[in-house]
């Protein structure tokens, strides 16, 4: 039973991903129409830019870069800025989750001299904003613009067209956030002397370059999961297991609810009914409780404008923590921190996410909802 329970502790979204699929299959049992259901393009594309990222990150290309850019930080506030645009524009690249990961501890370090923790919490709280907004911007930041992308098919222009106006605003508002953050003499500094092994690095920048390409089309989508295991299995096996199986087996079983409830006609009429005209706003909502790469797969058997939906989960990951779960990845981080003040961290979460999410939730319905 404890493990059952640690299990669903650790990855909520999969188990309930996975209970909604099962019981959707005693109303529309297995067929060969469930093969159709899955989108192997989206699974293949987001293996193998896991498998890129973790081959860059392993080389230690983005600790150095890191420490180029805190080497111009003389204050708390600059040093919580840089740390944000981090976040933000690498998002678009490695995805909201993996920008976390890697910049996420190296802040907790950077902070750890300090003694101010409101600072520290606040530039982990803006970071995780930034990571979710920047992310938005490219059909590779993450995972439910990836599958929207493929799925709608759209274009590079209309995504950029689409994304880009409440990527600059959100943009805007991160920086004015930092304003929040003292001037206080930066005293702590994080020093990394990893060797870079530039023949590992230059494949993995390969390897990107071809998941770049199917994204785009110019490459068929098992190109990039065939270059991806063979990467992996010449110059390092353990990156096979940092990918993240458990979102592609979300991603699965969201496929298999959504194509099967599709097929439920009730279901399908009522989905359909209340989604039109309110993509926006239903999904950012459902993001709030179920977060928005389930919401965004679930919704998208329901209506055909999948601009509308692309808004709709991306400012919908804003919010509570569970909106996105890459901010799960930043508050596990927080937590296990030695002077840690969960309380205070989620107050100032709660008060940035809430905040903004009622600020672009408004600008979009007013200004893209048809």
């Amino acid at each position: 039973m404890k493990s059952m329970m640690s299990f669903f502790r650790a990855q909520p979204v999969l188990v309930i991903s996975f209970v909604a699929a099962a019981a959707t299959m005693f109303f529309i049992p297995p067929d060969a129409k469930y093969v159709d259901y899955c989108n192997f393009s989206v699974l293949a594309e987001l293996f193998a830019l896991m498998i890129a990222v973790a081959g860059l990150r392993s080389v230690g290309l983005f600790e150095r870069l890191t420490e180029i850019l805190l080497k111009k930080a003389g204050t708390l506030r600059r040093l919580s800025l840089i740390f944000v645009l981090l976040c933000f524009f690498s998002s678009m690249l490695i995805t909201n989750d993996v920008a976390l990961i890697t910049f996420v501890p190296l802040t907790i370090l950077a902070f750890a001299k300090t003694e101010d923790e409101r600072s520290r919490i606040m530039t982990i709280v803006l970071e995780t904003a930034a990571a979710n907004l920047g992310s938005m911007m490219t059909p590779i930041g993450n995972p439910q613009n990836l599958y929207i992308y493929d799925r709608y098919g759209l274009t590079a222009a209309q995504f950029v067209q689409t994304m880009l106006p409440i990527g600059a605003l959100s943009l805007a508002a991160l920086i004015l956030l930092t304003l929040t953050i003292p001037k206080t003499e930066c005293s702590s500094k994080h020093e990394h002397h990893k060797r870079i092994s530039y023949k590992r690095m230059a494949v993995y920048l390969v390897l990107f370059a071809v998941c770049i390409a199917v994204v785009f089309k110019l490459l068929p989508f098992w190109v990039c999961a065939a270059a991806a295991a063979a990467t992996a299995l010449i110059l390092d096996r353990n990156l096979l297991l940092k990918a993240d199986y458990a979102l592609l087996l979300t991603f699965v079983c969201f496929f298999i609810f959504v194509g099967n409830i599709s097929r439920i006609g009730a279901v399908n009429d009522f989905f359909s009914g209340i989604l039109t005209g309110n993509e926006i706003l239903i999904s950012a909502l459902l993001s709030q409780v179920i977060s928005n790469v389930p919401a965004a797969v679930m919704l998208s058997g329901f209506t055909a404008n999948g601009t509308a939906l692309l808004i709709g989960v991306n400012v919908g990951g804003l919010g509570t923590p569970i909106a996105s779960m890459a901010s799960l990845i930043s508050l596990q981080m927080y937590r296990l921190t030695s002077t840690a003040k969960p309380k205070r961290y989620i107050a100032l979460f709660s008060a940035v996410n809430f905040g903004m999410l009622a600020i672009f939730l408004l600008l979009s319905v007013i200004l893209w909802q048809n």
